[in-house]
């Protein structure tokens, strides 16, 4: 067999711009990145509330691992269900207000599964166009039939669910969009799942930690409780800063990922030690309100300076500000020239978002400062004076 055909793709999307290659970071996330020795302020992060190097958080794991090992030993079904996975689903449960909660080993898993256990070829699966590849992915490879609504549009969303006879059917929206920064018209998707009788899935992987009371999330954002949909589901990746994800509904659909989901029951479960530091996390997420005004103090500042400067921005009021440029080289170039000047900025190109719409994606977090905000924007300014 010839693998020629990988060469030639490769150097396609080098000719593209659209060329990928992991950096190597040499600290821990925080304010700074580390790169081939030269340090960077990070706007690239999605450590939105700073927790991922937090001495509680360092702490939390060393106790963890002395307590519990760093491996859990098998699947949950199996023996790697420990103390502290459930007492992470506890804490969980409390502050969120859901009623069951299955742990998954990253938000990639956990969508795939939920789409592949409940939809088989007579459901029908609704998805915002700009939902995570993983979601999308997942609904391309089940056996159900897939349409996409256009972007947060609930008119267009009403007529596809009129048009179809289908009698199991599951919508599904994120609650922050993860490259444009907006979040969904979450009231008006569960009215359009009561109307017609559908499921509804958030995915709140930007959203947790972030928005709502006690960071309670998007759906607690909109007024509502995270019972609202029958299917909450976030990451501990973003604003918990640590890793995995959890799907969260009634006790009834838990139960039913424990005994008939393949990625759930054949996955070694997480590390007890890194659910005890989810907990914590969890915990700190929950009652350090300084955290999310910090935040959102900075986010005012960034897209208050940028319509001084004529800087256009994405429709986002949450911590991921993009700034769409369009071409995938230009963006590149943009983002090396910020690196140049000691800011870390990722140019974001297709297929992570749809063709002529690449972009810098800038995240802010608790850990910059007021000065880091005003220092970025100065220099993005003067580079687009310049192109």
């Amino acid at each position: 067999m010839s693998f020629d055909f990988i060469k030639t793709q490769l150097q396609q999307c080098k000719d593209d711009g659209l060329y990928r290659q992991s950096k190597i970071t040499q600290n821990k996330q925080g304010r700074y990145i580390n790169i081939a020795g030269k340090r960077y302020l990070n706007f690239s992060s999605n450590d939105y509330l700073g927790l991922a190097s937090d001495p509680a958080m360092i702490s939390a794991w060393q106790v963890g691992a002395e307590k519990y090992g760093v491996g859990s030993g098998g699947s949950y079904l199996v023996t790697g269900y420990n103390q502290a996975h459930d007492e992470l689903c506890e804490q969980l449960k409390s502050w969120l207000g859901v009623e069951a909660v299955a742990l998954f080993s990253s938000g990639y898993s956990a969508n795939q599964a939920v789409i592949k256990l409940l939809l088989d070829k007579n459901a029908l699966l609704l998805q915002d166009k700009l939902n995570h590849a993983s979601l999308m992915e997942a609904g391309s490879l089940s056996d159900c039939k897939m349409l996409r609504f256009k972007h947060n549009d609930i008119n267009h969303l009403s007529t596809l669910l009129q048009k179809q006879q289908n009698t199991d059917s599951l919508i599904i929206s994120e609650g922050v969009f993860s490259m444009d920064g907006d979040s969904a018209p979450i009231n008006a998707l569960v009215k359009q799942s009561q109307a017609h009788n559908s499921w509804l899935m958030i995915d709140d992987a930007h959203g947790l930690g972030v928005l709502g009371k006690n960071g309670q999330g998007s759906v607690v954002e909109c007024g509502l409780s995270n019972r609202a949909p029958q299917i909450y589901m976030a990451t501990f990746g973003k604003a918990l800063g640590v890793g995995g994800a959890f799907v969260a509904g009634e006790q009834a659909f838990i139960d039913y990922i424990n005994n008939f989901s393949k990625p759930y029951i054949y996955t070694t479960g997480l590390p007890p030690a890194m659910a005890h530091t989810i907990t914590c996390a969890a915990k700190m997420a929950e009652t350090d309100q300084w955290r999310r005004d910090k935040l959102f103090e900075l986010i005012a500042l960034f897209k208050q300076l940028a319509a001084q400067k004529g800087i256009v921005l994405g429709k986002s009021h949450t911590a991921i500000q993009p700034l769409i440029i369009g071409d995938s080289k230009k963006a590149l170039r943009l983002a090396e020239t910020l690196q140049s000047l000691g800011f870390w900025v990722t140019a974001i190109r297709p297929p992570t978002v749809p063709k002529n719409t690449a972009r810098l994606r800038i995240t802010l977090t608790t850990s910059h400062e007021t000065q880091d905000v005003i220092q970025l924007i100065s220099a993005i300014s003067t580079i687009l004076s310049e192109y």
